[in-house]
């Protein structure tokens, strides 16, 4: 489950605890949504310790170097040299 998949749990759960009224027998909706809240926020901070690891410091790189060739007459290529 990604990033956008907790925060539509965290949402829905959101919106059955807080924004509903309906009664239905043998289900609790305010529990429902209090435990996709819950999994979501439970999935938030796995995503992101799994990003943090994800992450890899990768060291500057050393500029490269190249030497100049001599002047050999005019000929820059090696023939006639």
């Amino acid at each position: 489950m990604g990033l956008g998949g907790c925060i539509i749990l965290i949402a829905t759960g959101a919106i059955l605890t807080f924004a509903t009224d309906w009664d239905m027998q043998g289900v609790n909706l305010d529990l429902v949504g209090i435990i996709f809240m819950i999994v979501g926020l439970i999935g938030v901070a796995t995503f992101s310790s799994i990003a943090k690891r994800r992450r890899v410091v990768v060291p500057p790189s050393t500029p490269v170097v190249t030497e100049e060739r001599p002047n050999r007459g005019g000929y820059s290529d090696g023939y006639g040299a």
